[in-house]
C-alpha cells in the first residue's frame, strides 16, 4: 500500500481537490517544510521533489525516519489528532508543494471520502515501520545497512523505479543514525556494495544501481555481516 504515495491510492479529482485548495510554495534544500513541536495547522502536499523526516531523539540528534517524494502528504496526522508536529520535514532538493490549511484538508478528506484512505496508509506505514527498525536490530551489520537502503528506496519509488535503481537523498551519517550503527560499519558495507556495482555515492546521496542484486546481497550474506 505504501510505494506511489498518497496520489496513486485516491481518485485524481481528489489529489487535484486538495492542490486546489492550497497556496503553492517551493522550499530549497535544506529547508524545512515543517518543524516537531509546531501546532498542525495545516498538511502539505509534495507534488516535485524528496524530503526527509526526522525525530529530534534524547540526545538532541536529529534521527531520519522516512523519505518521502512527490505524490505524498505531510503534516497530515497533527491535523488529524488536533495535535503538534511529531516530526521535522526538511527538503532534500527544490520540492514543489501545495500548503493546504487544516480546514480545506479535513473538508477535502471527507467531501471526497479518502479520510480512510488516508489513515490506513498512516497505520500502514508505522506498523511497516516498527517491524523493520525491530527486524534491523537483530542482523549483522551488511544485512542490516542492505535492508535499511531497500526499506528507504520503497519510500519514494514508483513502480518503474523499484526495479530500475533508485537516488535516495542522505548522508551515510543519516543511515547510520536511522539504523542504530557506527558511520564506519555503513561506510565498510557502502564501499563493498560500490566496488560491487550495486551502488554509487556522493555528497549526500546514494544512487542504487541494481535493487535486484541488492535484495539478493541482503538475503545471503553471511551470518558474519560480511558481504
Amino acid at each position: 500500500m505504501e510505494a506511489g504515495g498518497l496520489r496513486a491510492l485516491i481518485p485524481p479529482e481528489a489529489w487535484r481537490a486538495l492542490l486546489t485548495a492550497g497556496t503553492p510554495k517551493v522550499f530549497h534544500p535544506g529547508e524545512a517544510l515543517l518543524r516537531q513541536g509546531e501546532p498542525g495547522t495545516h498538511v502539505i502536499a509534495i507534488v516535485r521533489g524528496q524530503v526527509k523526516v526526522t525525530r529530534a531523539d534524547a540526545d538532541g540528534r536529529d534521527v531520519l525516519l522516512a523519505l518521502r517524494g512527490s505524490g505524498e502528504l505531510v503534516g497530515e496526522i497533527s491535523v488529524f489528532d488536533d495535535g503538534v508536529r511529531s516530526a521535522t520535514v526538511v527538503a532534500r532538493e527544490e520540492c514543489v508543494t501545495y500548503r493546504i490549511p487544516a480546514v480545506r484538508f479535513l473538508r477535502i478528506a471527507n467531501e471526497y471520502r479518502i479520510r480512510d484512505t488516508i489513515i490506513r496508509l498512516i497505520l500502514t506505514r508505522y506498523r511497516n515501520g516498527e517491524a523493520t527498525r525491530a527486524e534491523l536490530v537483530g542482523l549483522p551489520a551488511g544485512q542490516r545497512v542492505c535492508r535499511a537502503l531497500l526499506w528507504f528506496a520503497s519510500m519514494t519509488a514508483d513502480r518503474e523505479e523499484r526495479e530500475s535503481g533508485r537516488d535516495l537523498r542522505l548522508s551515510q551519517t543519516e543511515l547510520a543514525q536511522a539504523i542504530g550503527l557506527s558511520r564506519a560499519a555503513v561506510a565498510a558495507t557502502l564501499s563493498t556494495l560500490r566496488t560491487e556495482g550495486v551502488l554509487s555515492t556522493s555528497r549526500q546521496r546514494i544512487r542504487i544501481h541494481d535493487l535486484s542484486r541488492l535484495r539478493t546481497i541482503q538475503e545471503t550474506a553471511p551470518p558474519s555481516g560480511d558481504i
